[in-house]
């Protein structure tokens, strides 16, 4: 799948332009959070859409019950190779609010942005002003550990020197060009990701990784990057949004809590996952990610890089692989049977399966889940 072929996006336009002048939006499918907030019985909601599951957990709980907020990436999809429909497209086109993680996250987005004609559309980039890591794409960084690999400081701080992605004025911010301005809003933030660059990957990241929601410490600076998106979007919420993200805020700091309190006496500090979504989550608390695979899990690992997480496992008597709940398993088993560890699930929260959604789960939910995974497999 290459969405970066000019004449098929020409097509996906053009057909864009026809739903769009016939007034067709998508269709709700989310059902919306308890809110704390109530507008006016008369009063017209914004229409918010949002790229996958993380981006509609926040904007939910921002929004309350001030805005519609309507998830592009279907429930139980991976979201790493979606591609907007034109009805898709259309219904961002008749949107107040797009909120997207961005750093290459949502390979359409630059094109599809492009495509718009509604100026007033308030455009979210969540990841704008947190500095990103590069990338891990064939699965090989199995150093001693990951502070060793990239020199990071595991204070408090959810950032990186090596890696200190400018997001400013600096120059080293060229081949991404974002413009950092005060305002949550994207508009002028125009991630160059270079999508179709390497033909024989259907999801490029441009080097970077864009997992940043699975740091509860790098979620806070999501929510309040929508937080600002959906005030100027109603200016006249403004505080009502800034009441709801405080709340949610005091969750994910919770979570955060939670998170260092299990890993500072655990007994070990790597962990192999199924692909190098958990960097951030690893920077933050002190670990060591071990992927199997690069940032896209439909990412087939080669027999080399098996190899190499087989003989990681062995040599640090590895108890536990972890895999995920929207793609295969199969190549977190094959490993976890030949050196003979166990699986679990270790989510990146790329969206909720049928039966999460049914179970009621959330992301605080699910990342809770996954620091209970986390606390046995680091004390095997």
């Amino acid at each position: 799948m290459k969405f970066s072929k000019k004449s098929a996006m020409g097509l996906l336009f053009s057909l864009t332009l026809i739903v769009a002048g016939c007034g067709q939006t998508k269709p709700a499918s989310d059902s919306d959070a308890a809110s704390t907030s109530t507008p006016a019985a008369t009063e017209k909601k914004l229409n918010v859409q949002v790229s996958f599951y993380p981006m509609y957990e926040f904007t939910k709980n921002v929004a309350g019950d001030l805005a519609d907020v309507h998830t592009l990436v279907p429930a139980g999809m991976e979201p790493h190779d979606w591609e907007p429909t034109p009805q898709d497209i259309a219904s961002i086109e008749t949107a107040d609010v797009l909120v997207y993680n961005g750093a290459g996250m949502e390979s359409w987005i630059d094109q599809v942005k492009d495509s718009l004609s509604n100026d007033k559309l308030v455009q979210v980039e969540a990841s704008q002003g947190i500095d990103l890591l590069e990338g891990v794409e064939d699965g090989h960084h199995h150093g001693d550990s990951s502070a060793d690999e990239h020199d990071h400081d595991h204070a408090d701080e959810a950032t990186t020197e090596e890696h200190d992605h400018k997001h400013g004025e600096e120059a080293a911010a060229e081949e991404h060009d974002h413009d950092h301005a005060d305002e949550a809003t994207t508009e002028e933030h125009d991630h160059e990701h270079d999508a179709g660059k390497e033909e024989g990957h259907s999801h490029d990241h441009g080097g970077l990784d864009p997992h940043v929601w699975l740091s509860p410490v790098l979620a806070v600076q999501e929510v309040r990057n929508i937080e600002a998106g959906l005030a100027q979007a109603a200016p006249k919420h403004a505080e009502q949004f800034k009441k709801n993200a405080d709340a949610y805020i005091a969750k994910l700091e919770t979570l955060d809590q939670e998170f260092k309190a299990a890993v500072t006496d655990s007994k070990r500090k790597d962990f192999i996952t199924q692909h190098a979504a958990f960097g951030y989550l690893a920077q933050q608390y002190g670990l060591q990610q071990v992927p199997i695979a690069g940032l896209s899990p439909e990412q087939e690992p080669s027999a080399a890089q098996m190899a190499s997480v087989i003989d990681f496992a062995k040599e640090h008597q590895v108890k536990t692989i972890f895999f995920e709940t929207l793609v295969s398993s199969k190549v977190s088993e094959t490993i976890a049977s030949e050196v003979g560890a166990k699986t679990a699930v270790l989510n990146p929260i790329e969206g909720l399966t049928e039966e999460e959604i049914a179970a009621g789960l959330d992301y605080i939910g699910v990342m809770e889940q996954n620091l209970e995974a986390l606390k046995l497999a680091l004390n095997e």
